[in-house]
């Protein structure tokens, strides 16, 4: 019976395919349970059923399913949920619509213009969330004090941030009360309000809601309440995201509530909300819930793992079946206040979960030699083979066949019927199947696996997968990884954990006893929070530090009153305040709080430098927004110690588990016989009634006083890796090349300077072997790839044995394999003791916004020659002998100057500290590569650089051979031939030759035009990165990026052609519009899609005081069962664009429209793309540069498919006439004056089969992003750059 005044408290997570319960009974006792999420056929929902048996078990009183839960016993129910996750991912949110400012209704479509996959030629974008759009005459701008139009009939209004503004159009409620009615009458019951600047004046977003409740809509979210920070892309995510997903949240608690007595009036319940903190049930919505149920974990673990005393900081690795979420924790949670779950880009507080797509259910293959997991998912139906029903082999096989995962101790839940036991046999037969085709490849080897040694492959090449985000996550940021410790949770961790933590050099895993279900018990744990934050347009001075602590001041007694309210006591409630700053001229803001020394400039000041490695001198920060975090202590307090063992531990069996050193005797123990005080060395599996965990050979698990399991990581066995080929250590040899890459990449963005390569992160770097051949390049900016090797190439031909260690050469010369002048490309030889050459070599390439020439940005229209375009260098040494040579280095950069009509470079500064982080980049790669090279040896490391580079060249081979067969059927040779031409009447030509025995081709240029007069000249680098982008399309699949994809290839470009100009030829076009039409004509000749836009759109403006550059997005090409993407980049290039809100707070222009360009995709049974409208109005005096191609010939269709429209660039004076620019020019713009663009379409694909000429979209498979967190966003903005 219930022991009087003590009640009951429920912490719950409701997952996707598990509902875990955490019980705090009277007594201090505690329940847990696991229960199905949905399971009709036995209750309706699932948190309510684990409620409703606890309390009928605890207390002896029946309580009918079909009645109303008495809430008289409960004191409290916590939850996490996945419900708007989930219908965030499946796109079964509410039917809703956007309202936007007139002109931008494609803003959200458009986004950042970046598309998420690099070599897909189906360009696939997450679905929009409204259905509709009603675009709302209305328009506030800023007030700029250069600002030259007539603003006599503009209303001046203030910004919340104290900022003056305009209304330079009021809101039409006329026909806005037209366009809503209709909405309503079409069923639509929920909206979005996203105005241009109402992050700073809420008027206009206000009439429009208040209006829309008036006409009867249901939910109405502006943007301005949401999330009131500035930047309308995310802000415009966030408020329809919430307008989509906090209905769904409103109907799922509803029927939760139907369940209890009362709807649960008067009871305290709080869900988790994605920043760790605990808010009421009304309160509860849709853009805050996206990581409801991980953030409970993350409380879980940091609460019961992290110690102050011992200070190591915790990293959280959740694994569950389809995904892996990894966080750190350091004393405080980590947030980041921008985040993109399924494509939708969410401006809130989150804790900073990283999920990368390895799981459980991960999937298995062997392609062209290499050992792949993932990212395919069997997901929980139909699962991995060992579910029977049909699935298809993945980790947990592997786990199973190994004997890691014991059948008997797992109900009988599996099979059509769903009452079978795990079918290890099934599993079995499935790895033998694929070692028997592995062994088929390897034959000429003679090397036979068996299938445990194929099985324990995939498992180590996961486990490699899911340390590189651990790496990114601590490294990255300024930590060493093996001083933390890893806190395990989820359902299939317990079985990767030992592994991951010897891989990563960390000495401790820690297991709580309530692993299985911590996610749940973290929200027991949790605090209540509520947070109030307000935008600010402040610089941190002196003079300015009263009006922010008056404005914090103002949002703590806002959440004091909110918590209060809440039934909290004073005492009780704590608040923080934060400011978001950054640097002036830089985007890279930090929210940052007082700290230990109550000094918000002493935090940034600390973490800017902890992140980035430097501070900057003479720059002002800004205050961007205010925010403040109230948080009410009210989580239970952990449970004391229990009683120690008195003996050894007892196993239940023993059994033969297969590790590194084959099959081993390992005792089983079951979880709950374990005491504090038992010791379980290696090898060894704890059966808990919620997980498996393996206790590794060398490890040792000792049972904590609070019952939790601490896991010591010895040194284990290493194995001994030869220098022949072996399959599973070619795939873990990859992934140490690739994370080499991307090490020195994080190093780069860390200590640069610039925003072109911090914030832009616009650079490659790259790992070179012996004879200056790529081994990996990450991440890929397409007119980088392979391009590289050509510069560490000629380098190696040209100072032969003058390279010497300490070297630094600097190179961007299109002669020396540059791609154009502003990409400057430092290369540094790896020497190692011992040897008298370099084994090895790292470079990275970086653009720098000005290296000097005729124009600011060094990027001219009309330049004609080399000099013209900046600063050249063949072969620099800017490090001699580990001397730094700044003097020559700043002559070289300034000599361009010494050219009539030409300057010096405009960024000094910005150059010599950026090619210092460039060289400090290097050395974190030669670092990398010395340690490699101590663990297993030269002889190995470059043997599996040999093997790897066979690898991808017999991927490439394969995709050649049929390619080139299904040519030989057609037209009975085997080969292909495309031309097509640039604006100007020059021809690019290629014939392909491919022998089918071989599988190997020959691009012949030979036809192509003369080089012109004018700077769309393309280095032959360029052509090189062009055709190696296409062949890493056409094969389809992830394949290391190296010279092996080059090796099948043989490439002749006449000498003196428009693709291997002379030594002085202009040449900044050629990079940023012959590189799209190079792609273009192999594209074609493969028949692989219709053209795309084929531009890249550069469009630049500014005076003596500012330069601003951007290139703009336009439709993508219809492919053989696909339909072209509209308003994307494309092929070589993936840059994201300003947005809105910010091009107008930082230039003199107002963004007039931002919208596609309806009709000028090509028709054809698959549709090309559409291109964009982009309509700019300049406020004051300034120069117009526009680069563009594809304004005179059209993007051509494939197949019966017709052209996509061609661009048009114009000018619509403010005396009103409309005058033609061309495609490249540089003209003078006045006050009033608007600049058009409108960029090409993408060619259509196949004839039009409907005789109305109606397209019929085909129904396509939705492709969802699943990973999430800081190191997927560095990583898709590092694609975008």
């Amino acid at each position: 019976m219930v022991v009087k005044d003590e009640k009951f408290r429920f912490a719950i997570d409701r997952g996707g395919t598990f509902t875990d319960v955490y019980a705090l009974c009277p007594g201090n006792k505690v329940r847990v349970m696991k229960l199905l999420s949905v399971d009709p056929a036995n209750y309706p929902d699932a948190p309510r059923e684990g409620i409703r048996r606890i309390l009928e078990s605890e207390t002896g009183v029946k309580m009918p399913q079909d009645q109303p839960i008495d809430t008289s016993k409960i004191e409290w129910i916590r939850m996490g949920t996945t419900v708007a996750t989930n219908a965030l991912l499946e796109r079964k949110g509410e039917r809703m619509a956007l309202v936007v400012t007139k002109g931008f209704k494609d803003v959200l479509f458009i986004g950042n213009q970046a598309r998420p996959k690099l070599f897909d030629l189906e360009i696939v974008c997450p679905e929009v969330l409204y259905e509709e759009v009603v675009e709302v005459e209305e328009r506030l701008i800023l007030q700029n004090e250069k600002c030259c139009l007539n603003k006599s009939t503009w209303r001046d209004c203030d910004g919340s941030t104290g900022e003056k503004m305009h209304v330079k159009q009021e809101l039409n409620r006329e026909k806005l009360t037209a366009s809503l009615k209709g909405l309503r009458e079409r069923g639509i019951k929920s909206l979005a309000v996203v105005l241009m600047h109402s992050y700073m004046n809420k008027e206009h977003e206000r009439i429009v809601g208040n209006l829309a409740m008036e006409l009867g809509f249901e939910h109405v979210s502006l943007s301005s309440e949401i999330m009131p920070m500035v930047r309308i892309v995310p802000r415009g995510f966030t408020a329809c995201a919430d307008g989509y997903l906090t209905p769904c949240i409103k109907n799922y608690l509803d029927g939760f509530s139907s369940g209890f007595a009362n709807h649960l009036q008067g009871a305290n319940v709080l869900f988790m909300q994605s920043d760790g903190g605990l808010t009421p049930m009304d309160s509860f919505n849709g853009s805050r819930a996206i990581l409801s149920g991980p953030a409970g974990g993350v409380v879980g673990y940091a609460m019961t793992s992290f110690s102050k005393e011992q200070n190591m900081p915790v990293i959280g690795f959740d694994m569950g079946g389809t995904s892996t979420d990894v966080s750190r924790f350091a004393g405080e949670y980590e947030h980041v206040f921008e985040s993109t779950t399924a494509g939708v880009t969410i401006q809130a507080p989150q804790l900073d979960v990283n999920t990368v797509a390895a799981g459980g259910g991960s999937m298995l293959f062997f392609r062209s030699g290499l050992f792949v997991v993932g990212p395919e998912s069997a997901s929980a139906h139909p699962g991995p083979v060992c579910y029977r029903k049909g699935g298809p082999l993945a980790i947990t096989d592997a786990n199973l066949c190994l004997g890691r995962i014991l059948p008997e101790y797992f109900p009988k839940i599996f099979g059509k019927t769903e009452d079978q036991a795990l079918d290890k046999q099934g599993s079995i037969d499935a790895f033998d199947q694929l070692t028997e085709t592995i062994n088929e490849f390897n034959a000429a080897s003679g090397k036979v696996m068996t299938k445990e040694e194929v099985a324990m492959g995939f498992i180590a090449v996961a486990n490699e997968a899911m340390c590189r985000p651990i790496r990114a996550l601590t490294q990255g940021k300024g930590y060493d990884t093996a001083k933390h410790a890893l806190a395990c949770f989820g359902g299939a961790g317990g079985q990767h954990a030992c592994a991951i933590a010897r891989s990563l050099g960390m000495a401790t895993v820690i297991i709580h006893k309530y692993a299985g279900i911590l996610s749940a018990f973290g929200m027991a744990l949790a605090d209540v929070v509520h947070e109030e934050q307000e935008p600010a347009a402040l610089i941190y001075k002196s003079e300015s530090t009263f009006e922010i602590n008056t404005r914090i001041s103002a949002l703590e007694a806002k959440c004091v009153e909110n918590l209060e309210k809440q039934g909290f006591d004073r005492d009780q409630i704590s608040t923080e305040a934060f400011l978001h700053m950054r640097y002036g001229g830089t985007d890279c803001a930090l929210m940052c709080n007082l700290g230990p020394t109550n000094s918000f400039m002493d935090t940034f000041l600390t973490r800017y430098k902890t992140e980035f490695g430097f501070t900057l001198t003479g720059r002002d920060v800004h205050v961007d927004d205010i925010r403040v975090r109230g948080t009410a202590k009210s989580g239970i307090t952990l449970e004391s110690s229990l009683e120690a063992a008195t003996g050894p531990a007892k196993p239940e069996k023993c059994v033969k588990v297969y590790f590194e050193e084959g099959y081993m005797d390992t005792n089983v123990y079951l979880m709950e016989n374990l005491r504090p005080g038992h010791k379980i060395s290696g090898p060894g599996i704890i059966m808990d009634k919620l997980s498996t965990i393996l206790v590794e050979p060398g490890c040792t698990a000792v049972i904590t006083k609070k019952g939790d399991i601490e896991i010591s990581i010895g040194a284990g066995n290493t194995k001994t890796v030869g220098c022949e080929l072996d399959t599973i250590q070619l795939s873990i040899f990859s992934h140490r090349f690739m994370s080499i890459a991307e090490q020195m990449g994080r190093i780069l963005q860390r200590t640069s300077i610039s925003t072109n390569i911090k914030e832009r992160l616009d650079f490659s770097c790259a790992l070179f072997g012996p004879d200056g051949g790529l081994v990996s390049n990450a991440p890929h900016i397409p007119v980088h790839l392979g391009a590289m090797q050509d510069t560490v190439r000629h380098q190696m031909k040209t100072l032969g044995d003058n390279l010497k260690e300490g070297d630094v050469i600097l190179a961007n010369h299109p002669k020396a394999g540059g791609s154009h002048l502003p990409d400057l490309t430092v290369i540094t030889p790896v020497f190692y003791p011992g040897e008298k050459k370099p084994v090895f070599f790292v470079a990275n390439r970086g653009h720098h916004a000005d290296i000097g020439g005729i124009t600011p940005g060094s990027m001219p229209p009309h330049s004609t020659f080399l000099w013209q375009e900046g600063a050249s260098f063949k072969s620099f040494k800017v490090v001699a002998g580990g001397e730094f040579q700044e003097k020559a280095l700043t002559a070289a950069l300034m000599a361009p100057g010494e050219f009539p009509g030409s300057s010096g470079t405009r960024l000094l500064q910005d150059n010599l500290s950026d090619l210092k982080a460039q060289i400090a980049a290097n050395q974190k790669g030669i670092q990398l590569v010395s340690e490699l090279i101590d663990q297993y040896g030269l002889d190995v490391v470059q043997a599996y650089m040999g093997h790897i580079q066979e690898n991808a060249e017999v991927a490439v081979r394969e995709m050649l051979k049929v390619i080139g067969k299904r040519a030989f059927d057609k037209t009975g040779k085997s080969s292909l031939s495309a031309k097509d031409s640039m604006d100007n009447g020059s021809i690019i030509n290629l014939k392909v030759d491919i022998d089918l025995e071989s599988g190997e081709a020959i691009f012949d240029f030979a036809g192509t035009g003369f080089e012109v007069w004018g700077n769309i000249n393309a280095p032959r680098a360029v052509t090189m990165s062009a055709i190696i982008y296409c062949l890493r399309c056409l094969v389809g699949h992830d394949i290391p990026l190296n010279q092996g994809c080059l090796n099948p290839v043989t490439v002749k470009i006449p000498e003196g052609c428009l693709l291997d100009p002379s030594e002085n030829a202009a040449v900044v076009g050629g990079n940023v519009l012959t590189s799209q039409r190079i792609v273009d004509v192999v594209l074609l000749a493969f028949e692989a899609c219709a053209a795309s836009q084929g531009c890249c759109n550069n469009i630049t403006f500014g005076d003596e005081n500012f330069g601003y550059y951007e290139t703009v997005a336009g439709g993508s090409g219809a492919g053989p069962t696909w339909h072209g993407r509209s308003g994307v980049h494309v092929h070589m290039t993936n840059t994201r664009l300003t947005d809105p809100e910010i091009l107008e707070r930082r230039y003199p222009v107002v963004l007039n429209k931002f919208s596609l360009a309806a009709g000028s995709g090509g028709p054809g049974k698959f549709q090309g793309g559409e291109g964009v409208i982009r309509e700019i109005i300049f406020r004051k005096e300034l120069d117009l540069s526009v680069l563009t191609e594809r304004r005179v010939l059209c993007p051509y269709g494939l197949h019966g498919g017709s052209p996509g429209a061609r661009g048009v660039n114009s000018l619509v004076t403010n005396d009103g006439r409309t005058l033609n620019l061309g495609g490249k020019c540089s003209v003078p713009v006045q006050p009033g004056d608007m600049f058009r663009l409108q960029t090409p379409g993408g060619g259509g694909y196949g004839e039009v089969e409907d005789e109305n000429g109606v397209i019929e979209m085909a129904a396509k498979k939705r492709k969802v992003i699943m990973e999430r967190g800081s190191v997927h966003e560095y990583n898709q903005a590092q694609l975008s750059a």
